[in-house]
This record gives structure tokens, C-alpha cells and sequence, in this order.
């Protein structure tokens, strides 16, 4: 089951490669040892992602903190 980490969504974005447009792809995130799956923006084709800016300096962050602290 992954999460939807992040309230971005992926309507009216592309992938700069393939040109196709972007879907909710399930992606298995690691860090310091923890893994936990998450619902992203990603490309079907290539399989490139998209971590919006929010998530990454926000949520993430929050994440980081968490698993540093443990």
C-alpha cells in the first residue's frame, strides 16, 4: 500500500523526455535503512519521477528528522 506523500498532482504535466504525460506511479523510497512506499508523479514510459518542491524541502524534511531521530 503506498501513501500519497504529497497533494501535487501530476494533471497537466509531462516527462521532458518521452513527452508523455505524467501518472500516480508507487515508488519504494529508502533512507538510513527505512524503506517505505509512496505515491508519486512518474513517468510510464521511462520511469522518471517528479518530487515536487513542497515535498521535497517540506515533507521530506519532516521524514528525515523522524527516521535521524530514532
Amino acid at each position: 500500500m503506498a501513501y500519497a506523500f504529497s497533494k501535487f498532482g501530476a494533471e497537466g504535466w509531462s516527462c521532458p523526455k518521452c513527452q508523455q504525460p505524467l501518472q500516480p506511479v508507487e515508488v519504494n523510497v529508502k533512507y538510513m535503512g527505512s524503506s517505505f512506499f509512496v505515491e508519486l508523479p512518474g513517468c510510464p514510459t521511462c520511469g522518471t519521477i517528479l518530487v515536487d518542491e513542497e515535498l521535497a524541502v517540506g515533507r521530506m524534511l519532516e521524514v528525515e528528522k523522524l527516521l535521524e531521530d530514532k
